[in-house]
């Protein structure tokens, strides 16, 4: 098999010494007693209270499961030591599964077979998993890129690692053999997509194959161990359906942004992190015509559009020698001559806010981007202050009025304490009043409590206030009834 790319054989280092007992498991022969638990301590001179002999317990059935895990652990190890010191992986990448499956298989019962080791048949397998994954695959972090309820992957260091299950942190027991060994994973996907993170360049951002976002900080930068980050890809992108059954917003808000996007109004999408900007950018794409020509910008490419026509931009870093870098303005001055109908910036976080903003007021209409703000108003004040660092001085009734031209709608996305992540409001701007933006808030979420499992319980609400577009949506073929707007009554 793959025997002919071993690399020359090297002395094998004594492993763990494990003897088959306990009905066919594998447990490590009697530890040797060291000079803090051989003897037993000596009581106190004023204890004369004599103490009833302790009797041996059983370990309880958990901390038996702890130890198996340790003993495994330990088998495993050795056993990716074993190949990476024995197999010549660069070749081993371009084996056809089967054969690299069953090469892996062989080398592990060997390896059992000398050390005298008895596993189960499920233990083997998934020995032989998490083999095949280190080789092929990111090691440890593949089962939770396979698990669907999982949305963000979370490594502080090689013993720490922590996954997001709706909305709620968790920390798991998989771990790194140590620092290496996480930063070996590290380069294999930032290697991947023609990216480098070293000493000099401690930080990057970067995709998986599945277009998940990653980002990493090594050490010196990262203190106690490599930092990872794994925001996954959704394979099944949510549509607006789908958001409205789970509560992301109403079928009324559904309606009121399915008029504005087919309408081209200018859309802001604005939230903090993981607030699920990202997911409802791509829900109101879906209302997009599919004869317009789309062009999306992005940092690290994650938009999943489903229309004919689009064409897909990502900025690069630049290169060892400090050079070619193509930043998210760069590719925003050569879309507006690459005649679009819409440009979807992923986000907006710098300078490029120029560019965004004059696209939406020379001809782009439909227009959108997502932004860092916790309010509508805190959104316009950041696009004010991106502007000021892009370092263009302008009067600010200047900025303002070009803000209020260019931008139509706020959507506020908001994740809330229980971990649900809600459209907790839709704001339009109207217009400028002296040498402030003015804005009304059609639509808002209503916490009305918590209930006892730690869920917010609230509602979709309009206020009130019709739409400032409403004659646009009517001269466009959609009129609304205006009974979207009434506020609920308690």
């Amino acid at each position: 098999m793959f025997s002919r790319y071993s690399k020359p054989a090297k002395n094998a280092k004594a492993a763990p010494d494990l003897k088959a007992v306990d009905g066919g498991r594998a447990t490590p022969s009697a530890p040797s007693q060291n000079g803090s638990n051989s003897k037993r301590a000596t009581p106190p001179p004023h204890a004369t209270r004599r103490q009833a002999p302790v009797q041996a317990a059983k370990p309880p059935q958990a901390d038996k499961e702890r130890k198996r895990k340790e003993r495994l652990g330990e088998i495993k190890t050795d056993l990716h030591k074993e190949l990476l010191d024995n197999l010549n992986l660069g070749a081993l990448e371009t084996a056809a599964e089967k054969d690299l499956r069953a090469e892996i298989t062989d080398i592990t019962s060997e390896f059992l077979n000398t050390r005298d080791v008895v596993l189960t048949r499920d233990e083997r397998l998934l020995l032989n998993q998490e083999l095949y994954d280190e080789v092929r695959g990111l090691g440890p972090l593949e089962p939770l890129l396979q698990d669907e309820t999982i949305n963000d992957i979370l490594v502080n260091g090689p013993q720490q690692v922590f996954v997001e299950r709706a909305g709620k942190l968790e920390l798991t027991d998989v771990a790194f053999k140590d620092e290496r060994h996480l930063l070996r994973i590290i380069d294999k996907i930032v290697s991947a997509v023609g990216r480098r993170v070293d000493e000099s360049n401690p930080h990057v951002d970067a995709r998986l194959a599945d277009g998940s976002r990653f980002n990493a900080m090594v050490p010196p930068i990262a203190v106690d161990g490599s930092l990872v980050s794994i925001r996954k890809f959704k394979k099944d992108k949510l549509g607006i359906d789908e958001l409205v059954s789970f509560g992301a917003f109403s079928e009324e808000m559904a309606a009121f942004l399915q008029a504005a996007v087919a309408t081209r109004l200018n859309v802001i999408v604005s939230g903090g992190t993981g607030s699920g900007k990202t997911t409802s950018l791509n829900a109101l794409s879906s209302f997009i015509d599919n004869s317009e020509r789309i062009l999306t910008i992005e940092d690290t490419a994650e938009l999943q559009l489903q229309q004919t026509h689009v064409g897909r931009m990502e900025s690069r870093p630049a290169n060892v020698e400090g050079k070619g870098a193509v930043s998210q303005r760069d590719c925003l001055k050569n879309a507006l001559r690459m005649r679009p109908d819409r440009i979807i910036v992923g986000e907006t976080r710098g300078e490029e806010v120029i560019d965004m903003l004059q696209a939406m007021n020379t001809g782009h209409d439909g227009s959108m981007t997502t932004i860092h703000a916790n309010s509508a108003r805190d959104a316009v004040s950041r696009l004010e202050n991106m502007i000021a660092m892009a370092g263009i001085e302008m009067p600010i009734k200047a900025v303002r009025s070009q803000i209020a031209s260019a931008v139509n709608l706020i959507v506020q996305a908001s994740r809330l304490q229980d971990g649900s992540r809600r459209m907790v409001s839709i704001t339009e701007i109207t217009g400028m009043e002296g040498d402030v933006i003015s804005m009304q808030e059609v639509f808002r979420y209503e916490r009305l409590g918590l209930a006892p499992d730690g869920k917010i319980i609230g509602r979709f609400n309009a206020t009130g206030v019709r739409s400032h577009y409403s004659e646009r949506f009517r001269q466009w073929g959609y009129d609304l009834p205006a009974s979207i707007y009434e506020p609920w009554s308690d």
